[in-house]
């Protein structure tokens, strides 16, 4: 338990002392609104391929527990015809 909290403690002050560093930059940000607009299209896109990807991923998953959990084996590596 203690060293969870020595961790903790440390992870806490070593963000806590570079977060001022890692706030300033050396520049102004003079982005237009069009600049912001195509940066929120492609956060939108990356979302929108996310969502099914993670969608498949959590399928997946259950299938796989479900054979599992029925005591059926699961193949460690898939077979390629001709190697």
């Amino acid at each position: 338990m203690k060293s969870i909290r020595n961790t903790f403690l440390t992870i806490v002050f070593v963000l806590g002392a570079a977060s001022p560093v890692l706030a300033q930059t050396g520049r102004v940000d003079k982005s237009g609104l069009f600049v912001w607009a195509f940066l929120g299209l492609c956060a939108v896109i990356v979302a929108a391929q996310a969502i099914p990807a993670l969608v498949m991923m959590v399928g997946t998953a259950r299938a796989v527990a479900k054979k599992v959990k029925e005591g059926e084996p699961v193949p460690a590596e898939s077979k390629v015809k001709g190697s």
